[in-house]
């Protein structure tokens, strides 16, 4: 029989698989001084194949573990889909006022980050592979696998998780992912369902780029 929770050990396991290697190159990112963050096709579609080698890793140890993988097909519904549109919304929305309340004035608190040389075609071919693969092992994986430690511990490893990876954007950045990141986390929490989040996920990585 399949099981849909984890052990710390095996939660430990999937985090390193899937994002301790973007971890490491966060915290050299904050060690070299928050460079600016230059996107190009050919640096978008080396991180998509990543991470499909490392979702596919992830995925074989799950499923050596007896873990449902099943349950981890974000299924697009009409009802999901106007969810999203609504996570999507809140996320922004809940990001733009926490950070206007860290925010200082004239202080240049967020790290640049330039898409001129991104096409539409590869931000949304990033967009669709990273917000499904953030969501799918955050959401689908951790917090479902981590609830039977209690509802803290299942929000709050894969938010420190998410954050842990993002802190390269800078602590404006920090505050604005760990946000949103709660916001979609609450929505997966309240539905038990995938797609509302993975598709607010994917909005929110189009709509920077636009």
């Amino acid at each position: 029989m399949r099981k849909s929770t984890l052990s710390l050990t095996e939660a430990g396991i999937v985090t390193a698989i899937c994002f301790g290697l973007f971890i490491v190159f966060s915290f050299q990112a904050v060690a070299a001084g928050f460079p600016e963050a230059r996107f190009t096709d050919e640096g978008f579609c080396s991180l998509v194949g990543l991470e499909l080698v490392l979702g596919a890793g992830a995925l074989a140890y799950l499923r050596r573990r007896q873990f449902d993988i099943q349950a981890l097909y974000p299924a697009p519904t009409l009802r999901g889909s106007l969810i999203g549109l609504a996570v999507f919304g809140l996320s922004w929305v809940a990001a733009q006022l926490v950070v206007a309340l860290f925010h200082t004035p004239g202080q240049a608190d967020m790290v640049e980050v330039s898409f001129e040389d991104v096409s539409a075609s590869s931000a949304v071919l990033l967009a669709v592979v990273n917000g499904s693969y953030e969501e799918v092992f955050l959401l689908g994986v951790l917090v479902r696998g981590l609830r039977g430690f209690g509802l803290s511990v299942a929000i709050g490893v894969p938010l420190l998780v998410r954050v842990l990876y993002h802190v390269y954007q800078g602590p404006t950045g920090v505050v604005a992912v760990g946000t949103m990141g709660l916001v979609m986390t609450l929505s997966y929490v309240a539905t038990g369902k995938l797609w509302p989040a993975v598709l607010a996920h994917i909005l929110l990585d189009i709509a920077p780029m636009l």
